[in-house]
Protein backbone atom coordinates (compact mmCIF):
# COMPACT_ATOMS: atom_id res chain seq x y z
CA UNK A 1 0.00 0.00 0.00
CA UNK A 2 1.19 3.31 -0.99
CA UNK A 3 0.46 6.76 0.14
CA UNK A 4 -1.46 7.39 -3.06
CA UNK A 5 -4.30 5.06 -2.08
CA UNK A 6 -4.98 6.78 1.17
CA UNK A 7 -7.39 9.63 0.91
CA UNK A 8 -6.13 12.93 2.15
CA UNK A 9 -7.77 14.01 5.44
CA UNK A 10 -10.83 16.22 4.89
CA UNK A 11 -10.48 19.79 5.96
CA UNK A 12 -12.92 20.65 8.61
CA UNK A 13 -14.70 23.72 7.39
CA UNK A 14 -15.64 26.69 9.44
CA UNK A 15 -19.10 26.66 7.95
CA UNK A 16 -20.57 24.92 11.02
CA UNK A 17 -19.03 27.48 13.33
CA UNK A 18 -20.29 30.37 11.18
CA UNK A 19 -23.81 28.95 11.04
CA UNK A 20 -23.83 28.44 14.81
CA UNK A 21 -22.61 32.00 15.39
CA UNK A 22 -25.26 33.47 13.08
CA UNK A 23 -28.01 31.44 14.76
CA UNK A 24 -26.81 32.54 18.22
CA UNK A 25 -26.84 36.20 17.21
CA UNK A 26 -30.31 35.90 15.65
CA UNK A 27 -31.64 34.06 18.71
CA UNK A 28 -30.18 36.64 21.10
CA UNK A 29 -31.50 39.54 19.04
CA UNK A 30 -34.93 37.94 18.77
CA UNK A 31 -35.04 37.30 22.51
CA UNK A 32 -34.01 40.87 23.27
CA UNK A 33 -36.69 42.22 20.93
CA UNK A 34 -39.37 40.00 22.46
CA UNK A 35 -38.56 41.13 26.00
CA UNK A 36 -38.01 44.79 25.08
CA UNK A 37 -41.26 45.07 23.14
CA UNK A 38 -43.21 43.36 25.90
CA UNK A 39 -44.22 40.25 24.00
CA UNK A 40 -42.81 38.10 26.83
CA UNK A 41 -42.04 38.75 30.49
CA UNK A 42 -44.03 41.98 30.47
CA UNK A 43 -46.20 42.90 33.45
CA UNK A 44 -49.85 42.25 32.91
CA UNK A 45 -51.70 45.27 31.69
CA UNK A 46 -55.36 45.54 32.13
CA UNK A 47 -58.19 47.74 33.12
CA UNK A 48 -57.29 47.53 36.81
CA UNK A 49 -53.83 49.07 36.52
CA UNK A 50 -54.95 51.79 34.16
CA UNK A 51 -57.84 52.73 36.45
CA UNK A 52 -55.55 52.82 39.48
CA UNK A 53 -53.39 55.51 37.89
CA UNK A 54 -56.35 57.69 37.02
CA UNK A 55 -57.82 57.79 40.52
CA UNK A 56 -56.07 59.81 43.21
CA UNK A 57 -56.83 59.57 46.88
CA UNK A 58 -58.01 62.72 48.60
CA UNK A 59 -55.65 64.32 51.07
CA UNK A 60 -56.45 63.75 54.73
CA UNK A 61 -57.91 66.66 56.66
CA UNK A 62 -54.94 68.47 58.18
CA UNK A 63 -54.16 71.82 59.64
CA UNK A 64 -50.89 73.53 60.49
CA UNK A 65 -50.20 75.49 63.65
CA UNK A 66 -47.15 77.77 63.32
CA UNK A 67 -44.61 77.87 66.11
CA UNK A 68 -43.22 81.31 66.85
CA UNK A 69 -39.59 81.67 65.77
CA UNK A 70 -37.05 80.70 68.42
CA UNK A 71 -33.54 82.19 68.63
CA UNK A 72 -31.27 80.29 70.99
CA UNK A 73 -27.73 81.13 72.04
CA UNK A 74 -25.64 77.96 71.88
CA UNK A 75 -22.12 77.07 72.87
CA UNK A 76 -20.12 77.99 75.93
CA UNK A 77 -18.78 81.21 74.47
CA UNK A 78 -22.30 82.44 73.72
CA UNK A 79 -21.38 83.92 70.36
CA UNK A 80 -23.33 81.45 68.20
CA UNK A 81 -27.05 81.50 67.65
CA UNK A 82 -29.61 79.07 66.26
CA UNK A 83 -32.72 80.38 64.53
CA UNK A 84 -35.50 77.81 64.56
CA UNK A 85 -38.96 77.95 63.04
CA UNK A 86 -41.45 75.11 62.59
CA UNK A 87 -45.10 74.19 62.16
CA UNK A 88 -47.13 71.48 63.82
CA UNK A 89 -49.33 69.22 61.71
CA UNK A 90 -52.61 68.59 63.52
CA UNK A 91 -56.13 67.43 62.79
CA UNK A 92 -58.38 70.44 62.04
CA UNK A 93 -60.49 69.85 65.14
CA UNK A 94 -57.33 69.99 67.34
CA UNK A 95 -55.99 73.31 66.03
CA UNK A 96 -57.40 75.45 68.84
CA UNK A 97 -56.29 72.99 71.55
CA UNK A 98 -52.71 72.97 70.26
CA UNK A 99 -52.64 76.76 69.80
CA UNK A 100 -53.79 77.13 73.42
CA UNK A 101 -50.76 75.08 74.56
CA UNK A 102 -48.25 77.06 72.48
CA UNK A 103 -46.50 78.71 75.47
CA UNK A 104 -45.73 75.24 76.91
CA UNK A 105 -44.59 73.98 73.50
CA UNK A 106 -42.24 76.96 73.12
CA UNK A 107 -40.87 76.35 76.62
CA UNK A 108 -40.13 72.67 75.91
CA UNK A 109 -38.49 73.38 72.53
CA UNK A 110 -36.48 76.30 73.89
CA UNK A 111 -35.18 74.22 76.78
CA UNK A 112 -34.34 71.27 74.55
CA UNK A 113 -32.49 73.34 71.93
CA UNK A 114 -30.43 75.08 74.62
CA UNK A 115 -29.40 71.70 76.06
CA UNK A 116 -28.29 70.15 72.76
CA UNK A 117 -24.52 69.89 72.33
CA UNK A 118 -22.95 72.28 69.83
CA UNK A 119 -21.29 69.46 67.86
CA UNK A 120 -24.67 67.80 67.37
CA UNK A 121 -26.19 71.02 66.03
CA UNK A 122 -23.33 71.41 63.54
CA UNK A 123 -23.80 67.90 62.14
CA UNK A 124 -26.35 68.02 59.27
CA UNK A 125 -27.19 64.33 59.71
CA UNK A 126 -28.41 64.91 63.25
CA UNK A 127 -31.35 67.09 62.14
CA UNK A 128 -33.55 63.99 61.72
CA UNK A 129 -32.79 62.86 65.28
CA UNK A 130 -33.33 66.37 66.66
CA UNK A 131 -36.66 66.62 64.86
CA UNK A 132 -37.82 63.30 66.29
CA UNK A 133 -36.79 64.36 69.81
CA UNK A 134 -38.62 67.67 69.49
CA UNK A 135 -41.76 66.00 68.11
CA UNK A 136 -41.79 63.54 71.00
CA UNK A 137 -41.51 66.36 73.54
CA UNK A 138 -44.33 68.32 71.85
CA UNK A 139 -46.54 65.21 71.84
CA UNK A 140 -45.94 64.75 75.57
CA UNK A 141 -47.01 68.35 76.21
CA UNK A 142 -50.10 68.23 73.97
CA UNK A 143 -51.23 64.71 74.82
CA UNK A 144 -51.76 61.64 72.69
CA UNK A 145 -53.26 62.15 69.24
CA UNK A 146 -53.12 65.93 69.04
CA UNK A 147 -49.94 66.52 67.02
CA UNK A 148 -49.15 64.32 64.01
CA UNK A 149 -45.84 65.81 62.88
CA UNK A 150 -43.33 68.59 63.33
CA UNK A 151 -42.24 70.33 60.13
CA UNK A 152 -39.03 72.33 60.44
CA UNK A 153 -39.16 75.38 58.18
CA UNK A 154 -36.00 77.15 59.38
CA UNK A 155 -32.89 75.80 61.12
CA UNK A 156 -30.07 78.29 60.67
CA UNK A 157 -26.82 78.43 62.58
CA UNK A 158 -24.97 81.74 62.72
Amino acid sequence: MTDETQEPPKKKGKAGLAIGLVLAILGGGGGFFAVYSGMILAPETGHKTEAAHDVTEPLPAISFVPINPIVVTVGRSGNRQLRFRAELEVAPERTEDVALLMPRILDVLNGYLRAVDLSELENPASLIRLRAQMLRRVQIVTGTGHVRDLLITEFVFS
